[in-house]
């Protein structure tokens, strides 16, 4: 472990002994509006497709931060990553009338939301609009059937006007948190907005692109969280006005103004010019956080880091994409794993590594997790070693040729291709393991897939070789790599699963562990999926990162945090300082 992660680690921990807002609690009543202050600028990686915190669609994404702004779920994950009541008066507690579990398996949650709650729009907000998001992300088309918690919910239904009961067809381990964090969306949709258009699609009336092209996910979105939108000029920025009737409390900054950049260079550019007061969601990355460190000194502002990203480089097993076919043999993935020297990975990403990177055996599960010691020991390990790495070529009957370069029978010169979503450090990355598999003779080439396409779900699925990413961390991400998160026309390429990997075994426990809620139990399962993981080189494992993120001095309330909580779970009580 880096010096860099252990102090990471110490502010995050320091960070989690600082006392937190009680549930509910802000230092303003809703409809009591405070002085008019300068508004808070934002600069987030790139424009979100969507307000919504569930979007309709898996290669769809809404900003982290955007999603926070916007949206107000059932819990809300706190300074020390536990869940707190949000729109819910209480959290559901495990065997209690509010969280039970039948012997076949199935389950009932019961939530009951705060008195008085209201959209945007001044609208109310009711249990009818949590019925209606279920009815609604239980449409095929949609994409999100068989995303969490969709897959797992039988039924929701309002028992009273104030009271939401979820039956479960079985058990879901997230139940009592829904809206805390990745795995647990399960959001409001308004009713009275797409309560007509979703009927016309019902009947048949529409197409199912006719109510996903609804302004409401875009220019019209209307949520509950801290801030209403107020403008979206596209490709431009968003403009968010404080939310009076915001359930914890009216924001304390009137209004946000949240721009897009894809260029990290001129993120930084706008961050020293004093444009931007917050940079988040890969607006910057690492070489623009040491150069705003260094430029800021010890008072000028912060930069926040969490490892809430494991990073990859993903095999492609379609044998019907797969360039060179070779590596649909396991032996040559695991020789690939073997051949790479990642020390020299970390030399030349030093700068990040010194804000708390830190180098991957496994998969998903981060080395801080509190039960990876069980995963670690069930890890199949890649150590840098070129002579086993040979032995596993010759077995699959690879030779080098007169050039160096690995050939075989029945492809000859064999070509392999590394790629990635464009941006500075994802190039960086690959241009460094192309070198080092070039060196062992693997003739590596490069490309990028460009921003335009970063969100092409098909786009994204179709690479010869490889393909580096980074997903977000945990075992919802492990036990997603199963078959039916394989992207595909059918499912309009939804998933996870990249590279197409299909394993019956790991279907099966990714099965079990979403019907399992007992915690030895599920840490016992998520051992065997990153043991069937790493032993067949679904992907080889790089290293657990957390984008950085940039606050001024000028942003006061902005502070470490733990997973799963996001930076900005406290934003309604954020100040400006100038």
């Amino acid at each position: 472990m880096t010096a860099g992660f252990s102090l990471l680690i110490l502010v995050i921990v320091l960070s989690a002994c600082a006392p937190s807002s009680a549930p509910g609690a802000s230092s303003g009543q809703p409809g009591q509006p405070s002085a008019p202050t300068r508004p808070l600028s934002i600069l987030v990686g790139r424009e979100p497709d969507t307000l919504s915190q569930k979007p309709l669609g898996q290669a769809q994404t809404t900003a982290a931060t955007s999603r926070r702004l916007f949206n107000a779920g059932l819990t809300l994950s706190d300074a020390q990553g536990v869940s707190q009541p949000y729109l819910a008066e209480s959290v559901p507690q495990l065997n209690s009338a509010t969280w039970r579990v039948n012997p076949d398996g199935h389950m009932e949650t019961t939530y009951r939301l705060r008195p008085n709650l209201t959209w945007h729009d001044g609208s109310p907000l009711t249990p009818d609009d949590f019925v209606f998001s279920w009815r609604l992300y239980s449409v095929p088309d949609f994409g999100q059937t068989s995303s969490t918690p969709i897959n797992s919910i039988e039924e929701v239904t309002a028992t009273d006007p104030q009271t939401i009961l979820i039956r479960w067809k079985l058990p879901f381990p997230l139940a009592g948190t829904l809206g805390s964090g990745a795995g647990s969306d399960f959001p409001p949709i308004p009713q009275h907005i797409l309560g007509a258009v979703f009927e016309q699609l019902k009947s048949g009336a529409i197409a199912p692109d006719a109510l996903a092209g609804q302004p409401y996910w875009t220019t019209e979105f209307v949520g509950a969280g801290p801030y209403k939108l107020a403008r979206w000029d596209p490709g431009i920025e968003l403009d968010g006005l404080a939310f009076d009737a915001h359930v914890r409390g009216r924001p304390k900054i009137d209004r946000v103004k949240v721009g897009f950049s894809t260029d990290q260079n001129a993120s930084l550019a706008r961050m020293l010019a004093g444009e931007v007061d917050y940079a988040s969601d890969a607006a910057i990355g690492g070489q623009q956080a040491i150069t705003l460190k260094q430029s800021w000194g010890p008072n000028g502002g912060s930069i926040l880091v969490k490892l809430d990203y494991f990073r990859s480089a993903v095999a492609q097993l379609r044998a019907e994409q797969a360039i060179p076919a070779a590596i649909m043999d396991v032996r040559v993935r695991q020789a690939l794993a073997n051949s790479l020297d990642k020390q020299a990975l970390r030399d030349g990403l030093d700068d990040l590594f010194q804000q708390g990177y830190v180098l991957a055996d496994g998969p998903y599960i981060p080395p801080d997790s509190p039960y990876y010691a069980q995963v670690d020991r069930a890890i199949t390990k890649y150590p840098y070693d070129p002579q086993r790495a040979a032995q596993l070529l010759s077995d699959a009957g690879l030779t080098r040729g007169g050039d160096g370069f690995y050939q075989s029978a029945a492809e000859g010169h064999l070509k392999w291709d590394i790629k990635t979503s464009g941006s500075v450090d994802n190039e960086r990355e690959i241009s460094i393991l192309a070198s080092v598999w070039r060196q062992a003779g693997f003739d590596f080439q490069q490309s990028t897939l460009p921003a335009a396409l970063a969100q092409d779900g098909q786009a994204r699925s179709t690479f010869p070789t490889f393909y580096t990413m980074g997903t977000t961390v945990g075992e919802r991400m492990l036990s997603g790599m199963n078959t039916p998160n394989i992207p595909r026309p059918e499912n309009r390429f939804a998933g996870s699963n990249r590279g197409g990997w299909s394993n019956p075994e790991f279907d099966r426990l990714s099965e079990t562990l979403g019907k399992t809620i007992e915690p030895d139990q599920r840490v016992q399962i998520i051992a065997q999926l990153t043991a069937l993981f790493s032993r067949d080189v679904v992907a080889i494992p790089l290293y657990f990162y957390g984008n950085p993120v940039a606050a001024t001095s000028a942003v006061v309330g902005a502070a470490p945090v733990p997973q799963p909580t996001t930076f900005e779970w406290n934003v309604q009580e954020w100040t400006l300082a100038r």
